[in-house]
């Protein structure tokens, strides 16, 4: 039996409902937000709603500003002894030079596959260095860089032949780095400092998360500074991978100074004794000059709470983009001082080449090379085993 209001009964109106069920009246005249305030890339390209200012979660304030008197009042942390890499992980998970082999099966399988096809010493009339040439550009390598490898293999006598020649030429791109390297504290009783930089879209939030399970493994006190603060999800995101990985994040509300909450996340590194701390910065375009300005900011705050800390700054790259993504690190290395290249969802593209593109042009080593999507898949980079996946 359907219910019909009578004629003469009065109309409930919307406004009336929304009392009696206790929602907000909404003020039609108010002025729209603009959506520019709330993005880092104000193309549009990376629209985003503005999220209201809740109060800061942070535990060491919600100033807009640093203050150089704002000590948390959170006791010393105990720094438990430091165990092996991804120790409570299951029994089954393979060693790195597995995760590496399976990561690399699209590059080894297509570009060096095809590379392996031209350097044939059987093949009539002996390598076609020409098509060798064009095989490596199109492994995003790079037009000149691909001219020089393979005028110098020509030359090479080497015993092995033509593959053994390019071979080796490849290696010699690979910049020297201590095998074990890792962040460490410059300033006594300080923590060592990350800033991870680079653009929207290449993985950045997920590495942070990858890197903090990474070192929190290892029994490392880490820390996590949600300095991405033009993006509203961004701080939900990092505090997803916290609570996944078991630290803290400290962070204040969306669209707050990221440099206070790098400040304020130092500031509490040192009251906690954390060993590391890990800053995420607004994903930016690399042709923004104001955003980048942001960025060196960020880095001057860290001399500031910290003078002579030394940070690594991270660049992430995305290998599917290739030269681009080369493009983009090189504007950050001459705005911040690039330490280190993050490459990641290598396991997702056949043209791994940019790695000795990378390493050549910038001269920064990468330091690590994500091949999947589990934590375990972020692995250091190790020059010899990189090499030795593509060709053995």
């Amino acid at each position: 039996m359907f219910w019909r209001r009578k004629r003469d009964e009065p109309r409930e109106t919307d406004a009336e409902t929304d009392r009696e069920v206790g929602l907000p009246e909404i003020d039609l005249d108010a002025p729209e937000p603009d959506p520019a305030d709330f993005l880092d890339d104000p193309s549009g390209d990376d629209e985003r709603d503005p999220a209201p200012e809740p109060a800061p979660t942070s535990s060491v304030g919600a100033e807009s500003e640093p203050v150089e008197d704002s000590v948390p009042s959170a006791p010393p942390t105990p720094r438990p002894a430091l165990r092996p890499l991804f120790a409570d992980f299951d029994d089954d998970v393979p060693e790195p030079q597995q995760r590496l082999d399976h990561g690399l099966e699209r590059t080894r399988g297509a570009f060096v596959s095809r590379l392996r096809g031209f350097l044939a010493s059987d093949a009539p009339g002996g390598p076609s260095w020409d098509d060798v040439e064009e095989t490596l550009i199109a492994g995003d390598v790079g037009a000149a860089l691909s001219m020089e490898i393979v005028e110098r293999a020509r030359r090479r006598r080497d015993p092995g032949g033509a593959e053994a020649a390019v071979r080796s030429e490849l290696a010699a791109l690979l910049v020297s780095r201590d095998s074990a390297w890792e962040p460490r504290p410059v300033v006594g009783g300080g923590p060592a400092v990350i800033l991870i930089v680079g653009v929207n879209g290449t993985g950045k939030t997920t590495t942070i998360g990858k890197l903090a399970a990474r070192y929190a493994g290892a029994g490392r006190v880490v820390l996590l500074a949600a300095a991405d603060t033009f993006r509203a999800a961004a701080i939900d995101q990092l505090q997803i991978w916290a609570d996944r990985a078991g630290v803290q994040v400290v962070s204040h509300a969306p669209g707050a100074d990221p440099g206070a909450v790098v400040y304020d996340a130092l500031d509490a590194a040192v009251a906690r004794g954390a060993d590391l701390v890990i800053a995420d910065t607004a994903g930016r375009l690399h042709t923004r000059s104001n955003l980048m300005d942001e960025l060196a900011k960020i880095r001057r705050i860290v001399d500031k709470r910290l003078p002579g800390a030394e940070p690594e700054t991270l660049f992430i790259l995305d290998a599917t983009t290739g030269q681009n993504g080369l493009q983009q690190a090189k504007a950050f290395h001459e705005t911040v001082g690039l330490t280190g290249i993050v490459l990641t969802k290598l396991d997702s593209t056949a043209k791994g080449g940019i790695v000795f593109a990378i390493e050549h042009d910038l001269g920064v080593p990468v330091r690590f090379i994500g091949v999947g999507e589990q934590a375990a898949d972020l692995l250091l980079f190790d020059p010899a085993g990189f090499v030795s996946a593509l060709f053995d």
